[in-house]
């Protein structure tokens, strides 16, 4: 039992020193494998293009020192369809050309209309080969086979022993050739994400994360995502048919209320941020006096994005944050739901090691006179002072002497009771019909002598005192006929007390006890 009891404790002891160690060993591994490439300080661009129905948009950005710029955007107006592929990768060749941008990686932004959002839940025993299992489960969560898509999956939370991921998934054959057309005109997609997590981003980015709502209007489509975390969990596209105006914002308000009342399903209850770029004046002004809900619209709050309203088109300029923002939810379709294993960058390990061998290698090489100057100054000093420290010696010693003597006397005086003390306790301890004659009081005992009606008696009574101890005859009694009493002679010691000798000062003047 005692072996298994301090087996625990060792491993406590273990477990904790491990804790600790790992505490500090994580800021020290952070810097010595930070990366000169880190997101936070290196530089970086990217072009996005954006697919709408009617239009595709081209954006160029840039970030420096964590701040994210865009730089330009240009729209090619279409008319009430999807552009080519061929025609898509001639607007990103002007594009580029007008930016006066050499060929750099590409963010593909597609519509919500070109894929299918769904929600699974996994046994959290799956988390580690969670790639794997979607892949396999993809032709049962999707209408589409996981070798026939272009998907990404990200783990929306884990409650107890359940994982909740959110799947986005295109059919690959109608991205691909859109790749392969930019591909053939020297231009490399690195992403594929969609328009609606594009406008997330912004909205995150612009000060405002969090669960959203985000409906964008478009001309006579619409189209809207609910998002969790930054990662979208349901999502519609509707049409405004040829109706007037209100029965428009009808269609809009009912399905609206309809995604609110999947948040909340999810215990969320997101804000409500609208997109109605172009939308008419009096169809913006008519939508804002029927929404009952608390919102924000997207075109007022583009300050931070350096363009104006007018120039700006947010689905593409939401493909160059979610690109170069680290903190973005990061979809990328083209990823199938794998994580990139980031290596670990060893550039400012070996700057350090290189400068520690360099210090080391000086210090071996480098002439010790200026040490040794600065001994010999020292050495000089102390030859100086020596006569001084001497008289400090020499006061110590005295010092230390008196402040014995002075602990000498206390305990002198503190290691045994006064004498009158010891007199008041004989007073007190002694009956009425007992007297002494004669009382001896030496350092550590007491000798008494006198008469008593009964001199046994006395003994108890002298052994129960907190002065006296040993109490005992120091001759035979005997009774005084005279008197009539018994006469008596008794020595006892005095508790706690010591005998102190003090020796006479020897020759040097100091006292030796």
């Amino acid at each position: 039992m005692t072996g298994t009891i301090a087996a625990e404790k060792l491993l406590s002891v273990l477990s904790d020193s491990a804790a600790k160690l790992k505490r500090l060993w994580r800021p020290l591994q952070r810097l010595l494998t930070f990366s000169l490439a880190d997101e936070s300080i290196s530089p970086a661009k990217n072009v996005s293009v954006s697919i709408d129905k009617g239009s595709v948009s081209v954006a160029y950005g840039s970030r420096f020192l964590s701040r994210i710029r865009v730089k330009g955007i240009k729209t090619y107006p279409l008319d009430d369809r999807y552009p080519t592929p061929e025609g898509l990768a001639s607007s990103v060749s002007m594009a580029l050309s007008s930016f006066r941008v050499s060929k750099t990686a590409i963010t593909l932004s597609v519509p919500k209309s070109w894929v299918v959002i769904k929600l699974a839940e996994f046994p959290i025993t799956v988390k580690d080969n969670l790639p794997d299992v979607v892949s396999y489960e993809m032709d049962r969560l999707t209408p589409f086979s996981s070798s026939e898509a272009l998907y990404d999956s990200k783990i929306l939370k884990e409650e107890g022993n359940k994982l909740t991921v959110v799947i986005v998934a295109a059919k690959s054959d109608l991205i691909n050739p859109y790749i392969n057309a930019l591909g053939e005109r020297g231009f490399s997609v690195g992403r594929v994400t969609i328009n609606l997590a594009g406008l997330e981003t912004l909205c995150s980015y612009s000060g405002k994360p969090g669960d959203a709502l985000i409906f964008k209007i478009s001309g006579k489509e619409y189209e809207a995502g609910l998002f969790s975390g930054g990662l979208v969990t349901a999502a519609i596209t509707g049409s405004l048919g040829e109706g007037d105006e209100r029965s428009r914002i009808d269609a809009i308000i009912s399905d609206m209320e309809m995604l609110m009342q999947e948040g909340r399903k999810q215990g969320k209850s997101p804000g409500v941020i609208l997109s109605m770029k172009d939308c008419s004046p009096s169809f913006r002004e008519m939508l804002k006096t029927r929404m009952d809900l608390p919102y924000k619209i997207l075109e007022e709050s583009c300050s931070t994005l350096g363009l104006s309203a007018e120039e700006i088109r947010y689905e593409a300029a939401g493909g160059i944050f979610s690109s170069l923002w680290p903190a973005a939810s990061g979809l990328d379709l083209l990823k199938k739901g794998r994580l990139e294993k980031a290596t670990i960058p060893l550039t400012l390990s070996v700057v350090l090691v290189s400068a520690i061998l360099a210090i080391w290698i000086v210090s071996v090489f480098v002439p010790v006179s200026v040490e040794e100057r600065r001994l010999a100054d020292i050495q000089g000093e102390i030859a100086a002072r020596k006569a001084e420290v001497k008289k400090i010696e020499t006061l110590q010693t005295e010092v230390a002497a008196a402040e014995k003597d002075v602990s000498d006397i206390e305990n002198f005086k503190g290691g045994r009771p006064m004498t009158l003390d010891v007199l008041k306790e004989l007073t007190r301890v002694l009956p009425k019909t007992t007297w002494l004659s004669r009382a001896r009081i030496t350092e550590t005992t007491v000798e008494i002598e006198g008469y008593s009606a009964s001199a046994t008696e006395l003994l108890p009574k002298l052994e129960a005192s907190k002065y006296l101890r040993k109490v005992e005859f120091a001759s035979p009694t005997f009774r005084d006929v005279r008197m009539n009493s018994e006469r008596f002679n008794i020595k006892m010691d005095i508790e706690g007390a010591q005998k102190i000798e003090v020796k006479q000062p020897a020759a040097g003047g100091a006292v030796k006890k």
